[in-house]
């Protein structure tokens, strides 16, 4: 079943275009990861489909009792005006009949009947949206974002701002809407809540569209990758691991084409000159429009491509004598109470210079505390911290903070180095800061743009031991992937705090898991998940595939050159160019009629258009796509084939 149509949407802001002409379905059982850098728009479009933002132009299309859901950023407003864990609704109904039971008890049989009637009416609508059983599956949903226990009655007001989201996505998911928008619903959440999240998306009866920045968790939850880049959406089937695999031979594809593109056009234009050298006039124009068929391709294979512009950096500190294997950290029996509640207890490990160690485990297991321990910041603990005194720390928190939020980002990144202004605009500029960028404020910096400038000021330090809490926060995926590239050749320490699996995965040598009060040094998240899930039983092994051995001394048997049959080969390729050609001429027809249609159906749209006709449009813009891909992949064989 289809839910909803994006037809042809656009949208800009003080002249920047987000998006322009993008199109796609949502169906029943769909799990779309929406991916893309920051700034893209996939909020916008997000909002676009919830109905909080209009395009410029294009339309959604929304079929009829189709109900939306949307979660978003920010959870004051999800959530504004509610003061308990009840629906607004539900709490009012059950005033209602609880008022319309009263009334039945004191009044006469003349008027029962009315109220009975208007009693049976809000039962009706209490139980159509699950009364009775809502606070039950509240608490359960709650309970696998990670907020167990809480009293019903407590007010939103004493939420934190993790709580006040947890709650607003759980009170989304009991509401079961058909359709579930989610913008980063991973905020705040720990891998136990995570997973919890993942398994309820992936047996969703509706369906699911989700922004997030955490592969691990599309990797998980999706069976489709919309990336919304350079304006448009590119679709990709299956989930992150199998985007990135196509996106890389697509790069790579057409990397190979463009340079042999930008070879045959500089032969074709040398070509063109002799020609005309020679005043072979006639030879010299044809060829001539051969060179500017080849420029035009050229210059659309470079727009696929897209500009390069991200940020690239990298962390070495200062070449410092001593053993890379020696000791920096050392923490013994460390313990740490709040209000007589030990939060964890005798936590013992070590960090040579050149380690890279991660705390994990779920919220409130003391992670974060222990960061502010070792960082100096939390006295009143028990046990010993022990750092090399001549290491240099720095420090990047969840929330990063600067002195003057009025200053500028160059005047910040001047103000806390010894860097010239080229110096320090070159170094900006690898941070993804050009131009008039740089002249910012601060203040209206977004939070990945605040990350970035964190971390450009901090490469200036030069630390020893680098102290990291959820540095992924804010940064989208090629962020965090160029992040984790700098981290990995950083030849200094780092003890960071992270709830991002693949970003753990790719830096860490090793890991500190908080189990039970206290914590655990694993060599890696894995071996750490292997503590808390038991091994499964091996499975029997299959019977081996029984193969006719070949003689010894002999080997396998070997085609050589001479002996494969060329002359039959050379046919079947013959017939198979002959194919493609057919195929082509049959598409070049099919292109025509489905562009003559859509002409014909945007000639006649008006406020009285039915919704089908939307979907109509969408899919024939859909056929259209998929048809001028096979054309472009059956006339690169044609060319890559060798002559026959």
């Amino acid at each position: 079943m289809r839910y909803l149509a994006v037809f042809d949407v656009s949208k800009s802001y003080h002249g920047h275009v987000l998006f322009e002409s993008v199109s796609f379905a949502i169906h029943s059982g769909d799990r779309i990861a929406l991916i893309g850098d920051n700034g893209t728009g996939k909020t916008t479009l997000m909002k676009m489909i919830a109905g909080f933002v209009q395009p410029d132009s294009g339309s959604v299309q929304v079929s009829r009792n189709t109900i939306v859901g949307y979660l978003s950023q920010d959870p004051k407003e999800q959530i504004a005006g509610e003061n308990t864990l009840k629906s607004a609704e539900i709490a009012q109904l059950e005033k209602d009949l609880a008022a319309i039971e009263k009334e039945l008890s004191l009044s006469s049989e003349s008027n029962s009947e009315e109220l009975l009637d208007r009693y049976a009416h809000l039962t009706a609508r209490f139980e159509a949206i699950g009364g009775y059983d809502y606070e039950h599956r509240m608490k359960e949903a709650l309970a696998g974002l990670g907020l167990r226990d809480i009293d019903s009655a407590r007010e939103l007001s004493s939420f934190s701002g993790g709580e006040r989201m947890r709650f607003a996505l759980a009170r989304l998911i009991v509401q079961r809407p058909d359709v579930l928008l989610l913008d980063e619903p991973t905020n705040h959440l720990d891998s136990q809540a995570m997973d919890w999240l993942s398994d309820f998306i992936r047996s969703y009866g509706g369906a699911v569209l989700l922004i997030s920045h955490d592969r691990y968790f599309i990797d998980r939850s999706a069976s489709q990758v919309f990336e919304l880049e350079g304006g448009a959406i590119h679709t990709y089937p299956g989930n992150y691991s199998n985007f990135y695999e196509q996106k890389r031979r697509l790069t790579e594809d057409r990397e190979r084409m463009l340079a042999g593109l930008e070879k045959e056009l500089d032969r074709q234009r040398q070509v063109t000159q002799t020609m005309l050298s020679h005043r072979k006039m006639s030879s010299y124009h044809a060829r001539e429009k051969v060179v500017e068929k080849l420029s035009d391709r050229l210059a659309a294979v470079k727009s696929r491509r897209g500009g390069t512009g991200k940020m690239s950096f990298s962390l070495i500190p200062e070449v410092r004598a001593g053993d890379p294997d020696r000791m920096i950290l050392k923490a013994r029996s460390v313990s740490m109470s709040f209000d007589g509640l030990e939060l964890f207890s005798d936590i013992s490990f070590e960090l040579k210079a050149n380690e890279k160690l991660f705390l994990i485990g779920p919220n409130g297991c003391g992670k974060t505390t222990l960061l502010n321990i070792l960082l100096g910041k939390i006295s009143d603990f028990s046990g010993d911290i022990l750092i090399s005194g001549s290491a240099k720390c720095g420090f990047m928190g969840q929330f990063v903070a600067f002195d003057d939020e009025d200053r500028s980002i160059i005047d910040e990144l001047l103000a806390v180095s010894d860097l010239s202004e080229k110096q320090a605009r070159s170094l900006l500029a690898r941070f993804g800061f050009r131009d008039i960028d740089v002249f910012k404020r601060i203040s209206v910096l977004s939070g990945g743009e605040r990350s970035r400038l964190f971390l450009c000021c901090l490469l200036t330090e030069k630390p020893d031991i680098l102290f990291l809490d959820e540095p992924t926060n804010h940064l989208d995926i090629d962020s965090r992937e160029i992040l984790e590239d700098a981290l990995r050749d950083y030849n200094g320490a780092i003890v960071a705090v992270s709830h991002d699996r693949y970003f753990i995965d790719k830096c860490s040598t090793r890991v500190l898991c908080f189990f039970d009060r206290s914590a655990t040094v694993f060599s890696s998240y894995a071996e750490c998940l292997k503590k808390e899930i038991p091994t499964p039983e091996p499975k029997p092994r299959k019977e081996a595939v029984q193969t006719k051995p070949f003689d010894k001394g002999k080997g396998p048997p070997v085609i050589t050159t001479a002996d494969r049959p060329r002359g039959k080969n050379r046919m079947k390729e013959r017939r198979e160019e002959a194919l493609r050609k057919e195929r082509i001429r049959t598409l070049e027809s099919e292109i025509d009629l489905l562009e003559k249609e859509q002409l014909r159906l945007e000639s006649s749209f008006s406020h009285k258009t039915a919704a089908e006709d939307y979907f109509t449009y969408a899919e024939n813009a859909e056929r259209i796509r998929d048809a001028y891909d096979e054309y472009l992949k059956l006339t690169e064989e044609i060319e890559k084939a060798p002559d026959c």
